[in-house]
């Protein structure tokens, strides 16, 4: 009997190799990118408009051809170009635009604070039962000057009565429920008395210069007595019919008004200017400086002792100015 080969066949495993460490290598890229990636977010998100327009500038220009600066800053020749500046040049327009960027900021929390006392007088008109009966004669509105409350007369209800300046028991409450907001700010205080076109008849000498003048004042006593600080009054004017709130009916009872505005910083800035409180502002004619003549007659009356003779007592019913 043939016999036959015996064939063994032998499989070859081959297990699973390492594949290496390469996978690792391209994660921790791609993790390092998103982390890159959500850093500019979060700084786009928190810088200022400046701030993006100036990195957006850079990426655009960044060697600053567009801006102004030098293509060769090292000319072929060798020698360095030169460029005409100083530190204290950069540092003096730095420090501008700081001032400049803090007043502006300070304007606008400024003007944001009014716009909130706007709303406070709004809510305090709402909750107080006098204002709340009286609130057709108020007016408010925010002005260059700062934040304007305006008292005025209806035909039934005046502030005052005719040709005087002493209060209604009603205007007296207004000013008083108006006193307890404004006391609460640090801002100066106007008061500005209008009156309308009628003349006054009353009294000799007595106008309505005098009588919108007396009737501002009244008012800042009022306010004053309701918790304003005396301090806190920088103005009181009277501008008669002046400045009229109804020009085509010059006698409507809208005329007769008391006018309180919250200053801003500027306006008061205004007020010391015009009144010369600046030290740098000198009269150019000082009337109240005694002449060479009135200083030599005032030293002889000292030397000759007239001062300390007694002098007739003016009579009481005579007019002195």
């Amino acid at each position: 009997m043939e016999e036959r080969p015996i064939i063994v066949k032998r499989k070859k495993v081959v297990a699973g190799g390492h594949h290496g460490g390469s996978w690792k290598v391209a994660f921790a890229d791609f993790a390092t990118a998103m982390m890159a990636f959500f850093l500019v977010l979060w700084l786009t998100a928190t810088a200022s408009p400046e701030q993006i327009e100036a990195v957006e500038g850079y990426f655009k220009d960044p060697i600053g051809f567009i801006d102004g600066g030098s293509p060769n800053p090292v000319d072929l020749e060798g020698s360095a170009s030169v460029v005409e500046s100083s530190s204290a040049d950069v540092a003096d327009s730095q420090i501008q635009l700081e001032d400049e960027r803090i007043e502006e900021l300070a304007d606008t929390l400024e003007r944001r604070q009014m716009e909130e006392l706007f709303q406070d007088l709004q809510q305090q008109i709402e909750q107080s039962q006098t204002l709340q009966e009286f609130k057709d004669q108020l007016l408010i509105d925010i002005t260059d000057e700062g934040l304007r409350i305006q008292i005025v007369d209806r035909s039934q209800r005046p502030m005052f009565d005719s040709g005087r300046a002493q209060l209604k028991y009603y205007s007296q409450d207004i000013l008083f429920e108006l006193a307890k907001p404004l006391s609460m700010v640090q801002n100066r205080l106007s008061v500005t008395g209008h009156t309308d076109a009628t003349p006054f008849s009353g009294r000799p000498g007595y106008t309505n210069w005098e009588l919108s003048a007396d009737r501002a004042n009244t008012a800042r006593r009022a306010l004053v007595a309701g918790g304003v600080r005396e301090q806190q009054i920088a103005r009181v004017v009277g501008l008669s019919d002046s400045v009229l709130f109804d020009q085509e009916d010059p006698t409507a009872p809208v005329n007769r008004r008391i006018a309180i505005i919250v200053l801003n910083k500027k306006a008061v800035q205004d007020i010391q200017d015009n009144a010369g409180r600046q030290d740098s502002r000198q009269p150019l004619i000082d009337l109240t400086a005694p002449s060479e003549e009135q200083q030599r007659e005032a030293q002889q009356s000292l030397e000759s002792g007239e001062w300390l003779q007694e002098r007739e007592e003016p009579n009481p019913n005579e007019l002195s100015w």
